[in-house]
């Protein structure tokens, strides 16, 4: 009989060091080949995971979801309860009629920068005498990248910034001939004489521009990290152009008026090339 239970005993050792090892192995193989994704600073974000690829077809009776990052855990589902780290809080969601059927995707809203990094799901199920195992279903690379561009508007004009997310705090200014960074916007102030928040569209317009204005506009978030960057000149070539224009619909049956337009129309094209390689 004493022989018999230590039989039992090692076979029970046996098979919990057996699911062990196959946890540890899914996390040695993912670390080696993640799934990669990227997406634009404010957008959603789908880290895709299927638990059926691990699991197959069985059901559990209890879907028990959990996402990880390699610093904690972010996101755990389990039936009615749901938890998420407190800098994702609102923001992170695994659909519940999409996971019986087996997709453990996690959907990140209004992703940021900061949410680069790897993650990786897991999905909790009953082992050995009912305990708990967590068996690893899908690690993800999440890439999050921001916004370049750049602007040429005339003396007079707007500007319009794409703010892109809730989370972007403030707005900074270098001269095109400077080297230091000066805050023109932050989040909370009152609209000013030339600067004008549209909160609904997340824009920030800076009204009637000037020569002084040209530069390098940097819209940053909360962790001090770069959402998007403009590089604005302002010139008269940016209005010739739009005259340039005008003038050449409006007379198309004079050809010596033609031929002025489309001079001052490609000088003003050359004007602009040069200036924006001269910030470069």
């Amino acid at each position: 009989m004493k022989y018999f239970r230590k039989i039992q005993w090692f076979s029970l050792q046996l098979q919990c060091f057996l699911i062990v090892s196959l946890v540890d192995s899914f996390s040695l193989s993912s670390a080696t080949s993640p799934l990669s994704v990227t997406f634009k600073v404010g957008n959603q974000a789908v880290l895709p995971c299927s638990w059926k690829q691990r699991l197959g077809e069985v059901t559990p009776s209890t879907c028990y979801i959990q996402w990880n990052s390699p610093a904690d855990t972010v996101f755990e589902l389990q039936g009615e309860k749901k938890w998420q780290a407190e800098e994702f809080q609102g923001r992170m969601e695994v659909p519940e009629e999409k996971l019986k059927s087996g997709d453990c995707s996690l959907v990140i809203s209004d992703v940021q920068i900061g949410d680069t990094g790897r993650y990786e799901s897991f999905m909790v199920v009953d082992g050995v005498r009912s305990a708990k195992t967590k068996v690893f279903i899908q690690s993800v690379k999440l890439s999050v990248s921001d916004y370049k561009s750049i602007l040429s508007r005339g003396p007079g004009e707007d500007l319009v910034l794409d703010l892109y997310t809730q989370h972007s705090v403030k707005v900074v200014f270098q001269d095109r001939n400077g080297s230091e960074w000066s805050v023109v916007w932050m989040r909370g102030e009152e609209d000013s004489e030339r600067m004008e928040q549209d909160v609904a569209n997340e824009q920030l317009t800076i009204k009637n521009l000037k020569s002084s204005d040209e530069g390098t506009y940097k819209v940053m978030d909360e962790q001090g990290l770069s959402v998007s960057t403009v590089l604005l000149s302002v010139n008269e070539g940016s209005k010739a152009f739009k005259l340039a224009q005008t003038m050449e619909n409006q007379v198309p049956t004079d050809g010596t008026v033609r031929g002025s337009c489309s001079a001052l129309l490609l000088l003003s094209v050359l004007v602009t090339v040069f200036q924006i390689l001269h910030l470069f």
